[in-house]
C-alpha cells in the first residue's frame, strides 16, 4: 500500500497533461483557429486561460483560444454591443459544429466535441470543449467582450500567467499542482454546481493564501488552504492584472455562503483524514482524501 504522500504525488501527476492530451487539445484549438480565420478578420490568436498557465484540471476542457481581431473591425463590433461579436462567433460555430455543440457564455462561446467523461474522470486522452475569446488589442492590454455588464472590459491573460509562474517558483514549485488539485475538488459532481465559480477564483485566492512557501505536507497544506479559502471567500478578490472587473463579481452573496460551507467541510474532512493517518489507519486516510477529492485519488 502506498503512504499518503506517495499518493499525493500521484494524484497531482494525473492531473498533469500527458503526451496524448496534448496533442489532441492542440489538434482541437488549431482546427477551431484555422476554421475562425476564414470567417473573421484576425490579426493573431494565441491559448490563454489555465491550460496556458498550466493550472487547468481534469477532465480537460473549457481551453481558452483568446482570437485578437484586426483594428478593421473595431467599427463593426467595438462600437456596438458586445452581444453582437459574441453572436456573430456563434452562427459561425454554428455552422462547422451544429447548434447543439454551441454555447454562447458571457465573455465567450464554448464549443463542445460529445466526449464522454467515464466514472474515473477519464476522457480517452480528449479533450471536452473549447471557448473561443474575441478581443481586439488596446495597447499592451486588450478588451474582451462582456454580455452580463454590456461593454467591453479590460484584461490582459499574459499578467495573469506571469503572476501563476512568480508564484509557483516562490511555492518551490508546487503551487500550480495544488490549484489543480483543489480545482478537481471543485469540479466533482457531488457538489451539484460548482462552489468556487469561476474557478478561476481559486487560482486568484492562491495567489495571496498560499503564502510562507512550501512547508512540505500536502496532507496540511490542503487542510489549512481549504480553511483559508472558507475564512477569504466573502472577500473583494479583484483582477490580478488591475484591469477587468473583480474575478469574485461571478458569485453573489448565497453562493459565496454555499463556498464557504463546502470550503469548511472539506477543511474538516482533511482534518478527519490526517488523524487516521496519525492513528496507523493508513488505507482508511486514503480512502477518506478520496472521498474528499475524486476518483483521480489513487488508493494504490
Amino acid at each position: 500500500m502506498i503512504t499518503v504522500d506517495e499518493a499525493f504525488r500521484k494524484f497531482k501527476s494525473r492531473l498533469e497533461l500527458n503526451e496524448k492530451e496534448q496533442k489532441n487539445a492542440s489538434d482541437r484549438q488549431n482546427e477551431v483557429r484555422d476554421y475562425l480565420v476564414t470567417k473573421f478578420a484576425i490579426d493573431r490568436s494565441f491559448l490563454t486561460g489555465s491550460y496556458k498557465r498550466h493550472t487547468k484540471t481534469k477532465p480537460l476542457k473549457d481551453i481558452d483560444i483568446f482570437l485578437v481581431l484586426k483594428d478593421t473591425e473595431k467599427g463593426k463590433y467595438h462600437d456596438k454591443p458586445p452581444s453582437v461579436v459574441i453572436g456573430d462567433f456563434y452562427d459561425a460555430l454554428v455552422e462547422k459544429y451544429g447548434s447543439k455543440a454551441v454555447r454562447k457564455q458571457g465573455r465567450s462561446v464554448n464549443v463542445d466535441f460529445g466526449v464522454v467523461v467515464d466514472s474515473d474522470d477519464n476522457t480517452d486522452y480528449r479533450v471536452l470543449s473549447v471557448d473561443v475569446v474575441p478581443a481586439f488589442a488596446s495597447a499592451s492590454d486588450y478588451e474582451i467582450p462582456d454580455t452580463e455588464k454590456g461593454k467591453w472590459i479590460k484584461t490582459n491573460p499574459e499578467t495573469h500567467a506571469a503572476k501563476a509562474t512568480a508564484a509557483h517558483q516562490a511555492y518551490s514549485s508546487e503551487w500550480k499542482g495544488l490549484v489543480r488539485m483543489v480545482k478537481y475538488w471543485n469540479n466533482q459532481p457531488r457538489h451539484g454546481e460548482k462552489p468556487v465559480k469561476p474557478s478561476f477564483l481559486i487560482e486568484v485566492m492562491a495567489l495571496e493564501c498560499l503564502y510562507g512557501g512550501w512547508q512540505g505536507s500536502f496532507t496540511y497544506e490542503f487542510q489549512s488552504f481549504f480553511a483559508t479559502l472558507a475564512d477569504r471567500i466573502l472577500d473583494t478578490w479583484p483582477d490580478p492584472a488591475g484591469l477587468g472587473p473583480a474575478v469574485s463579481d461571478g458569485m453573489d452573496a448565497a453562493r459565496k455562503e454555499r463556498a464557504r460551507s463546502l470550503l469548511m467541510a472539506a477543511s474538516r474532512e482533511a482534518s478527519l483524514a490526517i488523524n487516521l493517518a496519525r492513528q496507523g489507519k493508513n488505507g482508511e486516510a486514503l480512502k477518506a482524501w478520496r472521498a474528499l477529492f475524486g476518483p483521480k485519488f489513487p488508493l494504490s
